[in-house]
């Protein structure tokens, strides 16, 4: 890795200091922005030779990063990434990139015209379990892509700002629009508020893509055990993806149900546990964003990708009459 392509740190919470610890591992840490006067002393000690800012402007007007991680409250992201933006520097903005489509739309706007990657952390497009399940899917081997299912659930954390939605759905909204590559004709959504006034604490979301491909996504925060997982269903086979059971097993089943003379007939072959690679998913998002830092098109989660994770959000919230700034 080039010693030039160093990355500044906009916020030093809890996922800040993940990205300011991964970034040090990877010797691409140049800077950390943090308010908390307490956290930045605590942080210069522990990273001698870091420039450490107060403010994201001081740290703008530096000369030595060519990136910027922001890993601020929601609320501030469209306002310091479009400061980033016009100030010509690549920016990986954790999700959401915006609260609104009309602030995503301005960002993305804004990188083509500044000529800059705009990045979002969807993390989960980076864990090598999703990759190989794309690998799978665009090499034909479960055919043609018909039904994807996620179920995101636990008993907590309840948020009292943040209805279970917005704080889940993202994950696998990205994924699918990961899949898919193409924005769905229908969105479909609806929950249940239980615990707190107008905030919901578990949604269900149907999503309808003019390729045929249909799918859900249920998400929620009031529920007896932890639950993560992912189903795509083809033609020929079918993949799951348990993320919350031990060893994370990744399974392809050679099951299909064939239609001879009118009669649906069960087709049920081997099944395979797939292998896949144990990296982080947090060091392969910044591998790749550190990669880019030349300008070059960013394939995986790049605005635009983002654009439509955010457009489905407010499509969704609309129907629940979720408040969406």
């Amino acid at each position: 890795m080039q010693p030039s392509k160093k990355v500044c740190v906009v916020g030093a919470g809890k996922w800040g200091k993940n990205h300011i610890r991964t970034l040090h591992k990877l010797g691409a840490l140049g800077g950390i922005v943090e308010s908390n006067s307490d956290v930045l002393n605590q942080l210069s000690q522990k990273y001698l030779g870091i420039k450490t800012f107060s403010q994201s402007d001081d740290a703008l007007s530096h000369r030595g990063f060519l990136g910027f991680i922001v890993a601020t409250p929601a609320k501030t992201h469209f306002e310091i990434a479009r400061k980033i933006i016009e100030a010509k520097k690549h920016v990986l903005v954790e999700k959401p990139l915006a609260l609104s489509v009309e602030n995503a739309e301005e960002l993305v706007a804004l990188a083509d015209e500044y000529s800059v990657n705009l990045m979002v952390g969807h993390l989960l497009l980076f864990h090598p379990a999703i990759k190989e399940i794309k690998k799978i899917i665009d090499s034909g081997r479960i055919g043609k892509l018909q039904y994807i299912y996620s179920n995101r659930l636990n008993l907590g954390q309840v948020r009292t700002e943040e209805n279970v939605f917005w704080s889940l759905a993202p994950h696998d909204i990205a994924i699918f629009q990961y899949f898919n590559e193409t924005y769905p004709i229908s969105v479909i959504s609806n929950g249940s508020i239980i615990l707190q006034k107008s905030i919901h604490d578990s949604t269900i979301t149907q999503l309808k893509y003019i390729n045929g491909v249909e799918g859900h996504i249920f998400v929620s925060w009031l529920h007896p055990f932890k639950e993560h997982r992912l189903v795509v269903i083809g033609s020929k086979a079918m993949i799951t993806f348990e993320d919350s059971k031990k060893g994370k097993p990744l399974m392809v089943y050679e099951k299909k149900i064939k239609v001879k003379d009118g009669i649906p007939e069960k087709v049920d072959g081997p099944v395979e546990m797939i292998k896949y690679s144990s990296k982080m998913a947090l060091t392969e998002e910044l591998t790749y964003f550190i990669k880019h830092l030349d300008g070059r098109h960013l394939e995986i989660s790049n605005g635009r990708h983002a654009l439509d994770v955010i457009k489905i959000l407010v499509d969704a919230s609309n129907q629940l009459n979720i408040p969406t700034d």
